[in-house]
């Protein structure tokens, strides 16, 4: 056994009570507690983005498909003759594509899922209120597992099906706001060039997501009344919205769409493009998350340095006894260095107990709440990252250490003749 990691091992586990063992105890609460900070604010960060980036890819896709002459609100004109190319998107796996810039990239992933839409703007009106909305015409095609989660009352009719026809789906704002239950007749207004309809429709589901800027304004109705209000054929659309298996992988499937696939009549763009500033607020987060980890690891390294100097001091007349019979300076401060490790790694044991344990509460009972109004969502959102988690760990016992290598060069400078009268 390396004699350095006997001495250490010997320090660390004396149950000798002095005052450096306080201060051991002190250092090892304070790392774990910054580690279990650390921790929980990956896990609640992570949390946001993803629990915040689901609900606007659940109304929107991941990449939108549409004609150049309509806007994020309003289906203009009729895209036509898509056959071709939707079967083309639909059957895409996984690619290796050269990006405009020259880049070679490989998707993890492939499509999973294609869902056509009309996007129009409508009045419902009640005998006592009436209130704006944009009505999506989504048809037998509709991915509703995106959007079942969020509901609270009703159903999601099976559009596409003659006896839905009618079926209108309307938040939780909207229902509040036009005083509507389930099964309540509403009268659509549409205006289409100066040329007034009107449409009764049956109330058959309420929604929410909790993200207001959508839920005030959307409302989910079969295709096929649309296209009747619009005047379109049998099998015209707005767009198409895709739905990949990776995330991460939009960017690439977009390029590669409009490039490669699609006809140079129509566009296509990632929901990111289409709605950023949602998507600039959760890259925000980002920042508060480094600001986080970084005060949280000064804090440690604060303590870790604090403790090891007065590890040193105390035991100064044990540095002098063994650099007399013979002991090196890089020897005598392996010792301290062993000794440093201990507790750090007991801070670290200590702090993932905390933050791991307190993450599992939250997920699964929920007791920290939120004004989902503000944010997004009714209750602090967790995401276990390990990843982000392994690299906590790794980097804070790294970084911790290294910094603690200047500090014990102070073993060096202590005279052996003094430090053995030292008392």
């Amino acid at each position: 056994m390396d004699f350095s990691f006997f001495i250490a091992k010997r320090l660390a586990l004396s149950k000798k009570s002095t005052f450096s063992s306080s201060i051991i105890k002190i250092a090892i609460v304070a790392v774990g507690i910054s580690t279990a900070v650390m921790i929980i604010s990956i896990f609640m960060i992570r949390g946001f983005q993803e629990g915040i980036s689901e609900k606007v890819f659940g109304f929107w896709g991941h990449i939108d498909v549409y004609t150049g002459q309509s806007t994020r609100e309003i289906s203009i004109s009729p895209l036509k003759d898509y056959t071709d190319f939707l079967s083309k998107i639909k059957n895409t796996g996984r690619i290796e594509y050269q990006t405009l810039d020259g880049q070679k990239k490989k998707t993890i992933g492939g499509v999973r899922h294609v869902q056509k839409y009309i996007l129009f703007p409508a009045i419902l009106k009640t005998k006592s209120n009436y209130d704006g909305l944009v009505l999506k015409g989504v048809g037998e095609d509709f991915y509703k597992s995106t959007m079942n989660k969020y509901l609270v009352e009703g159903e999601f009719p099976d559009f596409g099906l003659d006896s839905f026809y009618t079926g209108l789906v309307i938040s939780k704002y909207t229902a509040d706001r036009l005083k509507l239950n389930i099964g309540d007749k509403v009268i659509a207004n549409f205006f289409k060039e100066n040329n007034p309809v009107r449409k009764r429709l049956e109330v058959t589901g309420i929604y929410n997501t909790g993200l207001t800027e959508y839920d005030k304004k959307m409302a989910f109705v079969d295709i096929r009344l649309l296209r009747k209000v619009l005047g379109w054929g049998d099998e015209d659309i707005g767009g198409m919205e895709i739905y990949v298996d990776n995330i991460n992988d939009i960017d690439i499937f977009n390029e590669y769409f409009y490039v490669e696939v699609l006809p140079t009549d129509i566009y296509s763009m990632t929901i990111k493009q289409k709605f950023p500033s949602i998507f600039e607020w959760l890259e925000l987060q980002n920042i508060n998350e480094r600001v986080i980890l970084i005060l949280m690891l000064v804090v440690s390294i604060i303590n870790m340095i604090t403790s090891l100097l007065i590890l040193i001091l105390e035991r100064t007349n044990m540095i002098g006894i063994l650099r007399s019979l013979g002991a090196t300076t890089w020897s005598l401060r392996k010792i301290f260095l062993f000794h440093a490790a201990y507790i750090i790694l007991f801070g670290l044991l200590l702090g993932n107990v905390l933050g791991i344990g307190f993450s599992v509460l939250q997920k699964q009972y929920g007791f920290i709440k939120l004004d989902e109004a503000s944010y997004y969502l009714s209750q602090a959102p967790i995401y276990f990252d390990w990843g982000a988690w392994a690299l906590i760990n790794v980097g804070t016992l790294i970084i911790t250490f290294l910094s603690l290598l200047i500090p014990s060069y102070l073993v060096s400078k202590i005279d052996p003749v003094k430090a053995i009268m030292f008392r």
